[in-house]
């Protein structure tokens, strides 16, 4: 599943932020991450847990205290990470999620992506539409605009202008 992730990573932002100079670069590079790299040690592990998150968010707030450019840059991808157990529904398997403080062992915890079967084609035709709407809105059809969000990672609102 990755449509859904990026979908509702997007709108989250911007419904929050509403900031044309947001970077959603290393957004969704979070908003991915904890599937990416937790399927290689084979199911839900250490960044299914809200403590991983935790860690990376502060270990950036405390290296880029002098580096506010710096710290903008990188905040997006803890923040994805947050997203991610969000969406995936993270917070179902205790043991995973509120690791280490629910113990050191994962007893086998898959995906939940992977517990989720049927679902998933549903999640990912919502995550396409999310995208539709975002191409939409951020005038994605233009190649500046394209171009703009592959260079900066800004998507700046159409509607707004």
């Amino acid at each position: 599943m990755f449509l859904w992730f990026v979908g509702t990573a997007v709108l989250s932002i911007w419904f929050v932020f509403h900031d044309d100079s947001f970077d959603y670069r290393p957004l969704l590079l979070g908003v991915l991450l904890p599937d990416v790299i937790d399927v290689w040690f084979g199911g839900a592990r250490v960044l299914h847990s809200v403590f991983a998150s935790v860690v990376v968010m502060t270990t950036i707030v405390v290296c880029t205290s002098r580096y506010k450019r710096t710290r903008a840059l990188l905040m997006p991808l803890p923040i994805g990470m947050f997203l991610h157990l969000v969406y995936d529904a993270a917070f179902a398997k205790t043991e995973v999620f509120w690791w280490p403080f629910s113990g050191f062992g994962f007893d086998d915890a898959s995906l939940p992506v992977a517990d989720r079967w049927v679902a998933n084609i549903f999640l990912e035709i919502a995550g396409i539409l999310l995208i539709r709407w975002a191409w939409q809105r951020f005038g994605l059809s233009d190649s500046q605009k394209r171009q703009q969000f592959l260079q900066k990672g800004w998507l700046v609102d159409q509607k707004r202008r």
